[in-house]
């Protein structure tokens, strides 16, 4: 999963988000607006939201379940 590249247009990735649920609070997690496969655009991501990307994903199996791809609500 090349988690710095979009090959859909923007309109249709945020159609979905990345999601990364806590392991150990129910109903805490992180999510970031992504494509159908789950790729997130980086470089579109706030300097706040790109440390909690990176964070989320150094901890999975230890604070964080493994992400996956949601359509977003709405």
């Amino acid at each position: 999963m090349d988690m710095n590249s979009l090959d859909v247009p923007e309109q249709q990735a945020s159609q979905f988000e990345l999601r990364f649920q806590s392991l150990f609070h129910t109903g805490k997690a992180l999510a970031f607006p992504c494509n159908a496969r789950g790729d997130v655009q980086l470089d579109a991501l706030s300097a706040k939201a790109l440390e909690n990307y990176l964070f989320a994903r150094a901890v999975v199996g230890r604070e964080y379940a493994s992400p996956e791809v949601q359509a977003c609500e709405g």
